[in-house]
């Protein structure tokens, strides 16, 4: 029977949706109807578990999965010893204290001797410690905007996106103390066969990753621009550089970090660059 590599993902929700979009995008296709808790990929030697988010490192711990892909609020809660092979930079969110709008706060030391209600304690716990202020943590496991309200806490620590679920109970977010995103996680101890895999599906994830956050150019220059030109798009070791009919003229095509694009854009322009065509890309390596 062939090896293949197990793992586990959130069942349904936004990570679920960004997981599957993005190994989708590896060339990997699987049935994620949401009746099927199991389903083998086809494109790939990977069998997907369809589970709870929060029950994701319990199974990647005990080898039910070989590899889990879960928030890191998630991973930092369960306390398991696991690598973290990758930081996948989708699903963000950010964990925040929020109290009521005449608390008077001004800093972490203002919690201390609160009582603050969490569905996170050990995160909150630890990042208490950190900043030396002893505050009793309130778990609770939903709900957490109510407790201040009914007079369980006097402030909570919770996931906050847009704030509106704080501002109908009372509470605005105060500060945030801990941010998430999406990561990979895998056992230390991972059979070499499943360590080969592993890394054939990181080689294609690296590819899609690095693709998403660059934007592919191409455009005329003059010729004695070019050194200059290159200086501004920076990045890969070269530009692909092809002579034009036009004597004193040369096509340029590159790769460009998208953050830095319309200054790169910009510049170009001011050295007389014409007829400048951007492109998305897919997937790539450096």
């Amino acid at each position: 029977m062939d090896t293949a590599l197990s793992i586990a993902i959130q069942k349904s929700g936004r990570l679920s949706e960004k997981s599957l979009e993005m190994i989708r995008s590896c060339g990997i296709d699987v049935n994620a109807d949401s009746r099927v808790l199991k389903a083998s990929a086809s494109g790939f030697p990977l069998d997907f578990l369809f589970v709870r988010d929060d029950d994701i490192p319990q199974y990647v711990a005990d080898g039910v999965a070989d590899i889990g892909i879960v928030g890191r609020n998630e991973y930092d809660e369960s306390g398991f010893d696991l690598e973290i092979v990758r930081d996948l930079k989708f699903a963000s969110c950010r964990l925040s204290i929020a109290v009521p709008h005449d608390f008077e706060y001004k800093g972490l030391k203002s919690l201390e001797g609160k009582r603050i209600a969490t569905s996170y304690p050990r995160i909150l716990t630890r990042i208490l410690k950190e900043n030396g202020v002893n505050a009793e943590p309130v778990v609770v496991s939903g709900s957490v905007e109510i407790t201040v309200e009914v007079g369980i806490a006097d402030a909570i620590a919770d996931l906050v996106s847009t704030g509106t679920t704080l501002k109908m109970n009372g509470l605005e977010e105060a500060e945030c103390i801990y941010r998430s995103s999406a990561i990979m996680i895998a056992r230390h101890d991972m059979k070499a066969e499943k360590k080969a895999l592993l890394e054939r599906l990181l080689e294609r994830l690296d590819a899609v990753m690095l693709a998403r956050h660059k934007k592919y150019i191409l455009f005329n220059l003059p010729k004695d621009k070019l050194s200059q030109a290159a200086s501004v798009i920076g990045g890969m070791k070269s530009p692909t550089v092809t002579p034009l009919m036009d004597e004193g003229w040369v096509s340029v095509q590159s790769a460009v970090d998208e953050g830095r694009f319309w200054a790169v854009f910009e510049e170009l322009r001011r050295l007389g660059a014409e007829g400048i065509l951007v492109m998305n890309i897919e997937k790539m390596t450096e």
